[in-house]
């Protein structure tokens, strides 16, 4: 076995390598550039190589600057996580020349397979069913229309060595078909260095399922079952589950023994995915293959038992697979929810800053819950512009799926994130959707359940009642606090009234309160809401043991109340006695600011482009500026019709989130 494995990766997965290396007794490498100098995965691992600035392109995807870490430190195999090197053959063959082992696939199978327009190729003569597309290069955007008209709209634009939502855009027309071009060139070749691009039919209503597969040196060839990876935002997985809801045995059979029977056709070895489109009817269609490590995979172990990271290793040293097709069951059932560094409420777009808090909730494993959290950051440490957003993957396993989404539901609303923009909030509304837990999702679930994007969860008036009682129970701890402050002259007066009114939005909750020594009953609706807690005035994580069960709430101050956030929820709550609670209707509320005839930076990045100059009349739709955040790019647009008067940014310049980009009459 080996002494010494560098891992050519960053963040969570970095980590994640590192804690299997180390069970098994390997010691670990990492590299890191400017921005990671202080990064989880270089303080876990045995050495750290710094390898430059903290663009991708000028340190983690420089092959010279790998190999001379990997001299450096007399590592032995190299994981190279997803992303980054892991499916490039360039990387894979100067590693084969240095006799250092690549913990993954050879380099025909990633030059067969890795490349998009090369493995479908590859299906079609295996027999495979494909979705219809243009395998071949596609020249200049007007090509890219021409194959599109011919496809038929929409059609999906994909870079050809994609991977992670990078450099994909589907067109619906061919204005769109142009501009997603020459979008997915310019993603395609600042993330992968590959600016090739392909066309392909974008098939409505789909499920996007994906199998895992093992292999090894010795001609065996086994699959873990499916992933279920439908909940996509802009063609990246947010959840994925494991298995299918939506698969039968017989299915998942006939997929599992197809990938495999592909993944054979090209000597395949290590760890893999295919991945597949499947329709209503569950047809399915040959989409792509993974050549490395898929973000998921956890889902994929805690359902089998099968350390993934580990098979890999034990396969790049030549050990033949220790489980065959038989020893793969299914136990129970497993949830992933990827943690992004993004503002829901902003159309989810990057955000970047300092974790001032950070506090997963606790890893365990019961007979019927377990709870993992696979992450590369801390609390105080930074979430950088120049890397994927995703800052941690929180998976639960449940006996059921039914028990599975509730473990996750606790789980996140156990979860603590502050100081940036994440998507925890709308995580905890799509596990309460009824079409999710019913299991009728596609990967436009998302789209069509979130036209105008996310707002915020609404609660039904049951939960609202249930916070309200908890809300005033934890009211009267800080009101008591309040009473024994020392230095005021009338304590011995002063006592805490048992009648209140919670307000929550447009809800007022009239209650009477009783406490004893192990909590308080509050009343309301002639109905009594037991609360026990030992939640005190500054605690910002509230457990409260109710009548159904424990309420998990995230708690802050706000003047005359909490600031509450539950199941995806974000609610001001206000205590307050029944005088007060009255004249506040009286309140005059305070109207933000109008920002109608500015364009803001939606999100902190560098101005690509600039479409307009000063006193150009703009239409509805049309392209303001291009702005470049987390290696993607995105458009703005006018909201309406207007001229242009001032431009208070250009080419080049970096800008903070709501920074004035330009101005219109």
């Amino acid at each position: 076995m080996f002494d010494k494995i560098l891992i050519a990766n960053r963040g969570e997965i970095a980590c994640r390598v590192m804690k299997t290396a180390k069970k098994m007794g390997i010691k670990t490498v990492a590299i890191y550039s400017d921005a990671d100098k202080h990064a989880l995965h270089v303080q876990m691992a045995d050495e750290a190589v710094h390898i430059g600035p903290p663009p991708a392109n000028q340190s983690y995807i420089v092959i010279d600057k790998v190999m001379d870490a990997i001299k450096q430190t007399g590592a032995q195999a190299v994981h190279p996580g997803y992303g980054f090197l892991s499916e490039n053959s360039k990387f894979a063959e100067a590693l084969a020349a240095e006799g250092v082992a690549f913990v993954g696939p050879p380099t025909g199978a990633i030059e067969a397979m890795g490349d998009k327009i090369t493995s479908k190729k590859l299906a079609q003569e295996a027999g495979v069913s494909t979705v219809p597309g243009y395998m071949g290069l596609i020249e200049d955007a007007d090509e890219a229309v021409k194959i599109s008209n011919e496809i038929g709209y929409p059609v999906m634009i994909k870079a050809s060595a994609g991977g992670g939502g990078k450099g994909m855009r589907i067109a619906w027309n061919d204005e769109e078909a142009r501009e997603g071009f020459q979008s997915s060139k310019n993603e395609a070749a600042s993330s992968f260095g590959d600016d090739r691009i392909f066309i392909e039919k974008f098939v409505t209503q789909p499920r996007h399922i994906e199998i895992q597969v093992l292999c090894d040196a010795h001609g065996n060839g086994i699959y873990l079952n499916e992933r279920e990876c439908s909940i996509q935002r802009r063609n990246q997985k947010v959840i994925e589950e494991a298995p299918s809801p939506f698969l039968d045995e017989a299915t998942r059979k006939a997929m599992g023994e197809q990938a495999v029977a592909l993944a054979k056709a090209v000597d395949y070895t290590s760890a893999g995915t295919v991945e597949f489109i499947v329709d209503g009817d569950r047809n399915f269609y040959f989409l792509e293959m993974n050549t490395r490590l898929q973000v998921e995979h956890p889902v994929t172990e805690l359902i089998t038992g099968v350390d993934l990271v580990e098979q890999m290793i034990r396969v790049a040293n030549g050990e033949p697979l220790s489980i065959t097709q038989d020893d793969v069951k299914i136990n129970g059932w497993a949830m992933e929810s990827r943690l992004y560094a993004e503002d829901p409420y902003r159309n989810f777009l990057p955000s970047i800053g300092r974790l001032t808090k950070y506090r997963p909730p606790e890893e365990i494993v019961t007979k019927t819950n377990v709870v993992r959290n696979d992450t590369g950051v801390y609390e105080g440490g930074e979430i950088s512009m120049y890397y994927d957003p995703m800052i941690a993957k929180l998976c639960t396993w449940g006996p059921d799926r039914a028990t599975a989404i509730e473990n996750m539901r606790n789980a996140l609303d156990a979860f603590e994130v502050e100081g940036i923009g994440h998507n925890l909030p709308f995580l905890s509304a799509v596990y309460d959707h009824p079409k999710f837990v019913s299991g009728d999702m596609t990967t436009a679930f998302i789209a069509e359940e979130y036209p105008e994007g996310f707002e915020g969860a609404e609660l039904p008036y049951e939960d609202l009642e249930r916070i309200a009682a908890a809300a005033a129970a934890m009211y009267r701890v800080a009101e008591i606090r309040r009473t024994r402050i020392s230095g005021r002259m009338d304590n011995h007066e002063r006592t805490v009234g048992t009648d209140w009114v919670v307000q929550i939005g447009d809800h007022d909750f009239p209650l009477t309160i009783e406490a004893d020594k192990n909590g308080s009953t509050v009343l309301i609706n002639d109905k009594k809401h037991r609360c026990e807690s030992t939640w005190v005035p500054g605690d910002t994580l509230a457990l409260i043991d109710m009548e159904h069960g424990t309420l998990t709430l995230k708690v802050g101050k706000i003047p005359g109340g909490f600031r509450i956030r539950n199941r995806g929820a974000d609610l001001k709550v206000y205590v307050r006695s029944p005088r007060a609670a009255e004249l506040s209707k009286f309140m005059i509320e305070k109207l933000p600011p109008d920002t109608s005839k500015m364009l803001l930076c939606p999100m902190p990045g560098l101005i690509v482009k600039v479409n307009v100059e000063v006193g150009d009349e703009v239409q509805e739709g049309q392209a303001l500026c291009t702005v470049e955040a987390m290696k993607m790019e995105n458009i703005l647009r006018a909201e309406r019709k207007g001229v242009v008067s001032k431009i208070n940014a250009g080419p080049g310049d970096s800008l903070a989130v709501d920074e004035v980009i330009m101005e219109f009459e």
